[in-house]
Parts: structure tokens; sequence; C-alpha cells
């Protein structure tokens, strides 16, 4: 039988076997707003982005909530023996950075959501650089996927994988046990950007309506006010 949105039975299986317990291990939940997250066709799953852990935490959360997370991920991972085998049957798309190749890790997520997936997006690309962890400036593939497409675009916040695994260490701090906090935003209003060349100054601003929309979601779990303009790595 045909799963166009899903991986086969059996690595579907596998996968939850393995990561709904992990997860469960390592964290206490606190998932706000789930409902907001479309339960069919396709749709753009944008998120901030503060630990290697966030892709197991949020995949739990989305598959919760009905959705299969097909993950966006460093092409290294798929030439690992066995784990290369397996981030390709659970439908994750490899992602060349700084190379021509990034275009096709774009065609494959525009084919993947017209079968009707949930692609899980990083738009800053990378785990933030903001010394106090809040989103950065986004790259523009999740908007330009997005007004291609036509799918929506759903913005959403997590706070607490930073204090599991912190950027850059490889050893977790399993004690005491952390909270994943999870909020989801409305879908983003890109309507304005309807008929425009997705090119150019669009993509900057239907990217920084994304980051914004995330960025308030995070701003309520942290129950702080967020900095009025993000944090450019590049400088600018």
């Amino acid at each position: 039988m045909s799963r166009p949105t899903r991986p086969s039975r059996f690595w579907e299986t596998f996968a939850v076997v393995v990561v709904k317990p992990l997860s469960r291990l390592l964290v206490k939940r606190d998932w706000r707003k789930g409902d907001r997250i479309p339960r069919t066709g396709g749709v753009i799953i944008a998120a901030n982005h503060l630990s290697w852990t966030d892709p197991v935490l949020l995949s739990h959360f989305l598959y919760n909530n009905g959705r299969w997370p097909v993950i966006l991920a460093k092409s290294g991972l798929f030439k690992v023996p066995f784990l290369g085998r397996a981030v390709t049957a659970l439908l994750a798309i490899p992602v060349e950075r700084g190379s021509s190749e990034a275009a096709r890790s774009l065609r494959l997520s525009a084919e993947r959501l017209g079968d009707g997936c949930a692609i899980l997006f990083y738009p800053e690309g990378t785990c933030t650089r903001d010394p106090d962890l809040w989103p950065m400036v986004g790259k523009t593939g999740a908007a330009r996927l997005a007004l291609e497409s036509g799918a929506p675009v759903i913005p959403v916040a997590h706070w607490g994988a930073q204090e599991l695994l912190p950027y850059g260490e490889k050893k977790p701090r399993l004690f005491p046990r952390k909270t994943f906090h999870v909020s989801v935003g409305p879908p983003v209003d890109l309507s304005k950007y309807a008929g425009k060349p997705a090119h150019g100054d669009v993509l900057r601003d239907a990217t920084a309506d994304i980051m914004a929309a995330i960025t308030e979601q995070l701003a309520e779990l942290r129950g702080e006010t967020a900095p009025a303009t993000p944090y450019d790595p590049a400088g600018r």
C-alpha cells in the first residue's frame, strides 16, 4: 500500500519505538497549541534551532499531533553505515550546504509537499548564535518554498533542548530532567507576496515575517520580550 507522506510501516515503527521512549526519558513535556498543525496536506513547519537534539524532540511532538516530519538533514548523515539507510527510509531530505546541490533539497521538498508531506524546516540553517538564544535572521529557503508551492507555513517555537544538550557540546546534561516547551502559532500570512517574483527583497521580507512569527511564540514560551532586531551572524 502506497504511503507517500509516511515511511514504510517497518521503518515508522522502528523510529517510533526508538524516539518516543528516548524523548520521554530525556525530557518532561510542555506542549501547547498542537491543534494548530494541519492534520492533512502539504505544510511547512518552520522552527527555531537551539540544539542537535531539536529534530528528535520536535519529531515526537509532531508525530503525536498527527504528522510525520520530513526532516532536512546534513548530507553527511546519509553516508554513515546503517544511519544513512535509516534516514533515507524515514524520508529525510539531504542538504548540501554551500553547494549548488542545495537547490536540489528545495526541489525534493517541493515534491514532498506536493505529496502532502509535512516538511520540518529550520530557517536559520543552524543553531542560533544569538547570545541570548533568540532566533537569528533566517535564510530564504523556507520562504521560497512557501511562495512557490503555496503551502502554509506553521511557526513552531521550542525551548529547553539547549539545556539538555547545549550547542557545541557532545555530552548531554541529563540531570535534573529538563522540560521541553513547544508552542505553535497560526499560519504565517504571506498573502501580500502573492504574484510577486520569489527573489530579492520579496524573499527577505517573507523570511523576516516567518522568523518574527517564530520569535513571537518563543517570547510567549519564555515570558520575555524579544529583541526588536534579530541577530545577524553576517553583521549586516
